[in-house]
């Protein structure tokens, strides 16, 4: 089997490097990277968390990148998927670290709050995408320590065009779940909310039941975001490890159907998912980042969760929040220090499985 680049991964999650290369040539590169460059919003997303990767064709040293998922309702707005992407400075693995969205933190200038909460804190009055993404990264650096290389915001109405686009994934469902969030109404999927709004009281549960299947983006997008119905019990450890698989799964979707090779398929994939991508790569240009990965494929590619996966509670009086453990703060500066293969191999605890 053909190796997935890294890079798919990447731009699956983020949406950022679908116009470039992978780990060989792509014919017509210029004339790509010419039309999606303005077809891809880029911002400041770091702010003071930000820190520039040593320059050159190929860059230099670890690299971390911050990757958030947002729902944008109504005036506010939330990230419930955030993840660490590490790089090593040797090139050669991927880790992705899922932060708990009820992970407790002081949010400066504002108070303590849940990190989900904080995207929503620095969303409104005016700040939008930008403003939210700037203070999660703050918070995430005074929380961990962590400084990043670059981000991107993918709105999750943009993972569903993405994998239509696919013509849907291959994904396998490791337990079953009832959906919390939408339900068939005349054979299509509505959420729970609107159907009641409407007294559409017909409206029949969406079931996932264990097994490998072709999903449709809504599908796919929909069970990755289950957490209190799975009936493994694991709730938003499960969540995780789901959103992470997606990722892998889109990737693998758009190697084995050779979107990374086919000019027409490639433009109508990330013309779908465009307008719902923001992307910062401080300053640094995005090509340098894909030359840098061309080596690391899927399967190089390493899912952790912290806390072991277990629920570490913050201890806060009538509220259901979550701490970082000491080990998990010890993973984060794992990333820091470059030593993340000698921290998971001492905790294979914090390592998800397959």
């Amino acid at each position: 089997r053909r190796r997935t680049p890294a890079w798919a991964t990447l731009t699956l999650a983020a949406g950022a490097v679908l116009m470039l290369l992978s780990g060989t040539a792509l014919a017509g590169y210029e004339v790509l990277n010419n039309r999606y460059a303005g077809n891809v919003q880029q911002e400041n997303l770091l702010g003071g968390a930000g820190v520039v990767a040593e320059p050159g064709e190929e860059l230099e040293g670890p690299l971390n990148l911050l990757l958030l998922g947002v729902e944008e309702r109504g005036e506010g707005a939330r990230s419930d998927t955030i993840i660490v992407l590490h790089i090593p400075a040797s090139h050669d693995q991927a880790y992705l670290i899922s932060v708990p969205r009820d992970t407790w933190v002081t949010v400066p200038g504002y108070w303590d709050m849940k990190v989900t909460e904080a995207f929503n804190a620095g969303f409104e009055n005016g700040g939008g995408r930008v403003g939210g993404a700037q203070l999660i990264a703050s918070v995430l650096h005074s929380l961990t320590g962590l400084q990043f290389n670059g981000a991107a915001i993918v709105n999750f109405d943009g993972f569903e065009q993405i994998i239509d686009e696919l013509g849907g994934i291959d994904f396998c469902v490791d337990t079953a779940a009832t959906s919390e969030h939408l339900v068939l109404v005349d054979g299509e999927p509505m959420g729970v909310g609107q159907a009641q709004r409407e007294g559409r009281w017909d409206g029949q549960p969406i079931r996932y039941e264990e097994g490998c299947q072709l999903l449709e983006g809504w599908q796919a997008l929909d069970y990755a975001r289950q957490r209190k119905t799975l009936e493994s019990g694991e709730g938003d450890y499960g969540r995780q490890r789901h959103q992470q698989q997606l990722l892998t799964a889109m990737a693998d979707a758009a190697i084995s159907r050779d979107v990374v090779t086919n000019l027409g398929k490639l433009d109508g994939l990330v013309l779908a998912g465009g307008d719902a991508l923001v992307v910062d790569t401080n300053t640094v240009p995005l090509a340098d980042f894909v030359f840098t990965l061309r080596d690391v494929g899927v399967g190089d590619m390493v899912s952790l969760r912290t806390n072991g996966g277990d629920y570490h509670s913050a201890g806060i009086e009538g509220v259901s929040a979550e701490a970082l453990s000491p080990e998990s703060l010890d993973m984060f500066q794992a990333a820091a220090d470059d030593t993340m293969a000698e921290f998971v191999s001492n905790h294979v605890d914090f390592v998800n499985p397959d």
